[in-house]
């Protein structure tokens, strides 16, 4: 089977790669904070001490990593280490100019993925994610397949592209479904009456995971992608939601929890 190097071990990272090691596949396994890697070591993976050491064996290498920054930090590491015949799966949500950059830079031999991934931290874990992959995607799909069903999206960026699309749309949900919830709060409507008439309507989707539990998508992820969405051209009304999270994470108690908290946020309430 194809060595795997998974580098990124945050809450999407850690359950996807352990989906590939239960699969069978020799995986080493990397990530900032080595705490985090302990329990996949512990069930098989080898621990590398660096991105360049990771990577230098691997037939497909993934990232999942927090964000543009991160990502080319970790791409200085590795890509003088990518050996011709290697697959490199993109797999962080950072938008389609920085794929296309990391496409510049790869060497000769060495085929890059845009690959991230639709779903929160249960789908992750249950191999339902949903894989948006840009680019020449072949070599990696038995590997993605085991994350989730794989949708090929185009050229290499257009995963990337689509991702930035899909949550504009959740996080401009959630924010309007708390918008929502207020007005019913200042009109005295019954708190589960409200949720469930917005739950059979238009927004369903969006007021189910406004008020998930057990899932996790940080409100400093989500401004993150809202601001990369509102960089790429004119969103008046995500600008707006922009706002909301962005005053969300700056409490540092709120930053990293799910966005389900920048909801009760909205709504003026303390506690999720």
């Amino acid at each position: 089977m194809q060595k795997i190097a998974f580098l990124g071990l945050g809450h999407m990272g850690a359950p996807m790669a352990r989906r590939l090691s239960d699969a069978g596949y020799p995986l080493t396994v990397w990530n900032r904070t080595a705490e985090k890697a302990e329990s996949l070591v512990k069930e098989g993976a080898r621990l590398a001490a660096s991105p360049a050491e990771a990577v230098r064996d691997a037939d497909v290498v993934i990232t999942m990593l927090a964000g543009p920054e991160a990502v080319r930090a970790v791409a200085d590491a590795i890509v003088p280490e990518l050996r011709p015949g290697t697959h490199w799966a993109e797999m962080s949500t950072v938008g389609p100019d920085v794929v296309k950059e990391l496409g510049a830079r790869v060497p000769q031999g060495v085929t890059l993925v845009d690959a991230p991934v639709t779903g929160s931290t249960d789908k992750a874990a249950s191999g339902r994610l949903g894989i948006l992959a840009g680019g020449d995607a072949d070599g990696v799909a038995p590997v993605l397949a085991r994350l989730g069903p794989v949708t090929r999206t185009g050229p290499l960026g257009s995963g990337a592209a689509l991702k930035l699309v899909v949550n504009t749309a959740v996080i401009g949900g959630v924010a309007l479904v708390a918008e929502a919830m207020k007005l019913a709060d200042a009109l005295g409507l019954d708190e589960e009456t409200a949720k469930g008439a917005l739950a059979g309507g238009p927004l369903g989707g969006a007021a189910g995971r406004a008020f998930a539990a057990d899932v996790h998508f940080g409100n400093d992820l989500a401004v993150k992608d809202v601001a990369l969405a509102t960089r790429a051209t004119r969103l008046p009304a995500m600008e707006a939601v922009l706002a909301h999270f962005e005053a969300a994470a700056a409490d540092p108690e709120v930053a990293h929890e799910d966005i389900a908290r920048t909801v009760t946020r909205i709504r003026g309430r303390n506690t999720p």
